[in-house]
């Protein structure tokens, strides 16, 4: 394969993620060492985020085909992407955090359902619950009631059996 088709298909690449993934968070990070970008792969790979580092023209080249030219003011220095598969906070969460705990990196841009954000959005957007906190709130809101309602006939059950259990006592004494 010539270095020309090789391009070609890594900004195909390129453009399906950023089409097709939830998220997508420019990153410039210049200053890790090897043991910190290991750590930050293994914190991706945990919460099913794809990073991936890429040249500023392929990415530029997919920008400009996908109509996302608001990206390419950002591609100065070197570049990677972090994808959110299927959780569009979990790539914000964990850079945001790293950025804290590393004093390193620094957050360029990003594309969130089709539309690019800036560094001000991703903190934003690391301040939302991640999807698996979302659907825990749901499910405890859910349960609730359903838990009101047991704790309600199970008092009903209790009455009846105090009362039954009174008036065996009553006869027989």
């Amino acid at each position: 394969m010539s270095a020309r088709e090789q391009k070609v298909q890594v900004v195909a690449e390129i453009k399906d993620k950023l089409s097709n993934y939830s998220s997508a968070i420019l990153v410039d990070y210049r200053g890790l060492t090897v043991a910190e970008v290991t750590q930050l792969r293994s914190d991706f790979r945990s919460k099913d985020v794809d990073y991936k580092v890429y040249k500023n023209t392929l990415i530029e080249l997919a920008a400009k085909e996908l109509g996302f030219d608001d990206l390419i003011p950002h591609l100065e220095g070197p570049t990677a992407i972090a994808f959110g598969v299927k959780d569009p906070v979990a790539p914000a969460k964990i850079l945001t955090e790293s950025i804290k705990k590393l004093k390193k990196m620094e957050l360029k841009a990003g594309v969130v359902d089709g539309k690019v954000i800036d560094v001000d959005g991703i903190k934003l957007l690391a301040e939302l619950p991640s999807r698996e906190e979302l659907i825990a709130k749901m499910l405890g809101s859910m349960n609730a009631p359903i838990s009101g309602l047991v704790n309600v006939l199970g008092g009903t059950v209790r009455s009846l059996l105090y009362t039954l259990n009174a008036i065996k006592e009553t006869k027989e004494a």
